[in-house]
């Protein structure tokens, strides 16, 4: 199922009760309105956020956010996935202005304007999402880049942040390792968030963009009972063609894909590179892709591609145990006698202070 969202440039407070919240973005969204889902303990409602971040604007992309989970509870969703560093900014200049060129003024600029706009995990742009999560019940996560307040201030991390109602912020999962050229922007992450949470009665974890192909990444949420497995991705159509089918079978879960959308056009003025990306003449850089996949690797949402929406689909979560009957990776398909993993969630630092 898809419905279409309001402009991505509409202001929107962060004000009101959850009942006007509700009714002023039923009556603002696009397109058709879903019913309400399936009565049932085991019908789980969940949505992709296929948007378009306010390109390194903080502040702007958190409102978002927040807007699209007002939307998204209009809708009944349960849970709510954003695409990789949604929050604030893929470093989508990498590719296309020579990333790598060592000591080059223009990019060592670019970084520290991104850098700037990395939020800390106790600032005010998570807090605006974790309260619009909180007033409207619904489970988020959200791809960020995130500044260190301690040892790494001057490094940006790929966090994809899982956010519960009641709870607030329950992991902060950091890349374990940036894919080619993100790596020079993006620090090397830690096993410390990865966790599975439980959402209703499903049991949900998630990974950021080609660590998804990690297999020991992968093996340590299926160890924690995963049953829906959230993939964030930048956004393009080729990268979740196969591997969000792949993961529904392997794991025998439903995998949710959630892309996102960025072009030249988003990309303000004032970035240092933003006439060498016009020079590249590259208009498109993120072109969506997000799609939902059931434990029998067959499609529930196939990728979306070039349009901002939310996906939203109702999940029989009793077809995971179905699917599992003939293949569970860490259960009865399993051999710990021959297979041992250990996963360290220790959160890595340069240095412990003890006074």
């Amino acid at each position: 199922m898809a419905s279409r969202m309001p402009p991505h440039d509409r202001p929107v407070p962060i004000t009101g009760r959850r009942a006007a919240r509700t009714e002023q973005w039923t009556a603002q969204a696009q397109g058709k309105t879903l019913s309400a889902p399936p009565e049932g303990d085991l019908v789980m409602r969940v949505a992709a956020a296929q948007a378009r971040p306010h390109w390194l604007d903080a502040t702007a992309t958190a409102r978002k956010a927040a807007a699209w989970i007002e939307a998204a509870a209009a809708q009944k969703v349960e849970l709510l996935a954003f695409p990789e560093t949604f929050l604030s900014g893929y470093p989508a200049w990498l590719e296309h202005t020579g990333g790598a060129r060592f000591d080059d003024d223009a990019q060592k600029r670019a970084y520290a304007a991104y850098l700037d706009a990395a939020v800390e995990l106790d600032g005010p742009e998570l807090a605006l999402v974790t309260e619009a999560a909180r007033d409207l019940g619904v489970f988020v996560y959200l791809g960020t880049t995130e500044r260190a307040t301690g040892n790494a201030r001057g490094t940006v991390f790929c966090t994809l942040v899982a956010i519960d109602p009641g709870a607030g912020v329950v992991s902060a999962h950091r890349k374990l390792m940036p894919t080619h050229e993100e790596r020079l922007v993006w620090g090397i992450g830690d096993g410390h968030g990865l966790r599975v949470h439980p959402v209703g009665e499903t049991r949900v974890g998630g990974l950021n963009c080609w660590e998804n192909w990690m297999p020991q990444a992968r093996h340590a949420l299926y160890a924690q009972g995963e049953e829906l497995h959230v993939s964030v991705w930048p956004g393009n159509p080729r990268n979740t063609a196969d591997i969000t089918r792949f993961i529904a079978l392997e794991g025998r879960v439903f995998s949710l894909a959630a892309n996102g959308l960025l072009s030249l056009a988003d990309i303000p003025a004032g970035f240092p590179l933003r006439d060498a990306l016009e020079e590249a003449g590259v208009a498109e850089y993120c072109r969506g892709g997000s799609a939902i996949a059931a434990p029998d690797g067959s499609w529930v949402v196939e990728p979306v591609a070039d349009e901002e929406r939310l996906i939203i689909a109702d999940l029989d979560l009793a077809q995971v145990a179905r699917e599992r009957q003939n293949f569970d990776p860490t259960g009865h398909y399993s051999r710990p006698d021959v297979f041992a993993v250990e996963v360290d969630r220790r959160r890595r630092e340069a240095s412990r202070f003890r006074d």
